[in-house]
């Protein structure tokens, strides 16, 4: 396994623990008023993060994708590039929208909305150096070619 896939590995499994503890009397406060989704949820993972069953429900999900796409190294490339730059939309929509209206419907919080930059930049900063490298020849890394130079070759999978 790749760097690109472990790194794609361990953002997958945080996503999924995160989903799980979304689910988790006291580790997120305010439980009961957790609604499936909307603005009016009151409940906050750690006391910070505005968290609703949808949203749990996307972190779990994004959780079992990144674990899934880490298999390949593709996979995880895609993952971590496409999944930072979702992040880094709904980072924007966040900001964008009216905190009290049912545009925000996820629900996100402003701790949410910089959290979701960070994520999106590191996703995307981790797709994009540790892809740079990639020969499919040497398992991930790079390799000589048939004259001796080093080679970058294209994942073709």
């Amino acid at each position: 396994m790749t760097a690109l896939q472990k790194a794609a590995r361990v953002v997958g499994a945080v996503f999924l623990l995160v989903g799980v503890l979304g689910f988790v009397p006291g580790i997120t406060s305010n439980y009961g008023d957790m609604t499936f989704a909307s603005h009016d949820s009151d409940a906050m993972l750690l006391g910070i993060f505005q968290v609703s069953i949808l949203h749990n429900i996307v972190h779990l999900l994004f959780g079992v994708a990144g674990l899934a796409m880490s298999r390949t190294w593709s996979g995880a490339r895609n993952y971590l590039i496409g999944g930072g730059v979702i992040y880094l939309l709904l980072w924007i929509y966040g900001l964008l929208i009216d905190k009290d209206s049912s545009a925000n419907f996820v629900p996100v919080n402003s701790a949410d909305d910089w959290l979701h930059f960070l994520l999106g930049a590191g996703m995307v900063a981790l797709g994009l150096a540790l892809s740079r490298r990639r020969d499919t020849t040497t398992g991930g890394h790079l390799g000589n070619d048939s004259t001796g130079r080093t080679s970058r070759a294209r994942d073709v999978r």
